[in-house]
């Protein structure tokens, strides 16, 4: 998923470790989503004048309860692949370390520990335990792991009237939210593991999402 002369610290992980034989690296590629649903929907609430709910409201009543509508924008993926790097050992290339290999793969999935760090496996100093280095001329094992994929939905509210001297003349409030519950999902190059670095083996340090944020919009249509 890179180019070789990307750098061992550049790009996504993929690099081609061993030239004469770059089969050895063979594997899904850095950014593949096999599963991605999004969404999108607007709903005009059934309030208001000849509407389901105060049909026969007058003007001041609709011009309260009438003319709301909500939107949102739905997005899921499935997990990013991850591999797990060999550490400061370069068994073929000597400026790619490489990466490690894994008989056993440890059991992952998102967990948070008392210290507030949160890690990729279920119990990450031991998860370094099932990882080897490659042997001389090998490349190592590429994305053996999926981390978090995205998970996202934003909503708006809105409410619109019309200018009484105008049909074609709006005044529009808008209240956006852009990751309305706050979801959380972790990005797997935010430290990619390496089986050198025990106590941080596996842990997160970026997120994939934005924390919740809400704005406030007035707009004059004309």
């Amino acid at each position: 998923s890179d180019l070789a002369r990307i750098g061992p610290y550049g790009g996504l992980g993929g690099q081609v470790i061993n030239s004469y034989s770059p089969n050895q690296l063979r594997a899904v590629s850095d950014f593949d989503t096999p599963h991605q649903i999004n969404a999108n929907f607007i709903v005009a609430l059934p309030f208001g004048k000849d509407r389901a709910l105060g049909r026969n409201a007058g003007p001041w009543l609709d011009a309260l309860i009438g003319g709301w509508q909500l939107s949102g924008l739905v997005r899921w993926t499935s997990g990013f692949p991850v591999t797990v790097d060999n550490g400061y050992y370069f068994p073929t290339n000597w400026e790619e370390e490489g990466n490690a290999f894994t008989d056993t793969k440890p059991q992952t999935g998102t967990t948070k520990f008392g210290d507030g760090t949160v890690s990729m496996f279920k119990n990450g100093n031991a998860a370094v335990n099932d990882f080897s280095h490659p042997f001389p001329g090998g490349s190592g094992a590429r994305n053996t792991f999926r981390g978090d994929g995205f998970a996202g939905t934003d909503m708006s509210l809105s409410k619109r009237w019309k200018m009484p001297y105008s049909e074609s003349h709006n005044l529009q409030l808008r209240w956006e939210v852009f990751n309305v519950f706050n979801q959380t999902r972790f990005d797997v190059q935010s430290n990619r593991p390496e089986i050198d670095e025990v106590t941080s083996f596996g842990n997160y340090t970026g997120l994939l999402t934005q924390p919740r944020v809400m704005q406030f919009a007035l707009r004059y249509e004309f």
